[in-house]
């Protein structure tokens, strides 16, 4: 059980003490901000996003994310505030000419140095390896150190040209104030485009609801704004395209032998017309023959007289 064989312990090996706090490296935070992907914990490639708490994604990841409702998906800090893809700003970024990346590190002989950053300000040409304060524009997506805004101060991007003001500016990995301002401004973001459908739903029903409303108040405008001289044309019109149907309706009824209602009754025979137009009807003078003048109406062959 320990204590023979004439040892002596100490006093710390008997007595135990409260636990120390385990510190994080701030080297190895550094690193895990600014170049993992914050949901997937994989390295940051382009397309990178940013949310507007300031956090680094990678847009793949994103994607998948908001794809996958199963039941069993964890959802945590990183990504809770996230719901559609209009959450995230895709970042333009400057790439650093110094860094050479993984590319003399094939054999594995070389240590990569990760404090080297990948990007750097435009502005100010500082390395994004969080040691300076970087932010980007959340209308444009373009990304500038916090001394380049303060030192070049203009209500326009340095790079693209496009307005902004002071909510769009989004500082990227920050602290707990600066992530604590930040969601205030979401959350009220948010609420002002929900009051925003809100209010454009009514108007659009009542639009919807009154087309006909809308038609006849149109047409009433165009009669009461139209000219004296349209009118009297119209009418014009009207007769001239009475007067030849009534015309034709008269010859119509000339030619069936049906005389409008009131008028005298007059035989063909009296008529005007053809003879052999008359000879269709039985008053004609072809009709009446006698019945030895008729032909039979079996056959005209000798054996039947």
């Amino acid at each position: 059980m320990g204590c023979d064989g004439g040892t002596i312990p100490k006093r710390h090996e008997l007595v135990k003490g409260p636990k120390k706090v385990e510190k994080v490296d701030k080297d190895a935070e550094l690193v895990a901000q600014w170049n993992y992907c914050t949901l997937s914990q994989e390295i940051l490639r382009r397309p990178i996003v940013a949310c507007e708490l300031g956090r680094l994604y990678n847009k793949d990841a994103v994607i998948e994310f908001l794809l996958d409702k199963s039941a069993e998906k964890a959802v945590g800090k990183a990504a809770s505030h996230i719901k559609s893809i209009k959450n995230v700003t895709e970042l333009k970024l400057s790439d650093n000419p110094a860094w050479e990346g993984d590319k003399e590190s094939t054999k594995g002989d070389k240590h990569d140095d990760l404090q080297r950053a990948r990007f750097i300000c435009p502005v100010v040409g500082l390395e994004m390896n969080g040691r300076h304060r970087f932010c980007f524009l959340r209308c444009c997506g373009c990304v500038f150190s916090e001394r380049a805004l303060k030192e070049i101060k203009a209500e326009v991007c340095h790079t693209c040209g496009t307005a902004f003001q002071e909510d769009d500016i989004i500082v990227l990995n920050g602290t707990k104030e600066d992530v604590e301002t930040l969601r205030g401004r979401m959350e009220e973001r948010r609420l002002r485009a929900k009051v925003g459908k809100k209010t454009k739903k009514p108007k659009a029903a009542e639009c919807v609801s009154k087309p006909g409303a809308s038609e006849e108040s149109t047409k009433t405008s165009k009669v009461k704004t139209g000219k004296p001289e349209d009118s009297s044309l119209d009418s014009r019109e009207k007769k001239t395209n009475s007067a030849p149907r009534s015309a034709v309706s008269g010859s119509s009824s000339g030619k069936a032998g049906k005389p409008p209602c009131g008028a005298p009754k007059r035989s063909i025979a009296d008529s005007d017309e053809s003879e052999t137009y008359k000879s269709i009807f039985t008053t004609h003078s072809s009709a009446k023959r006698s019945k030895e003048e008729s032909a039979h109406w079996v056959t005209h062959t000798s054996y039947c007289f």
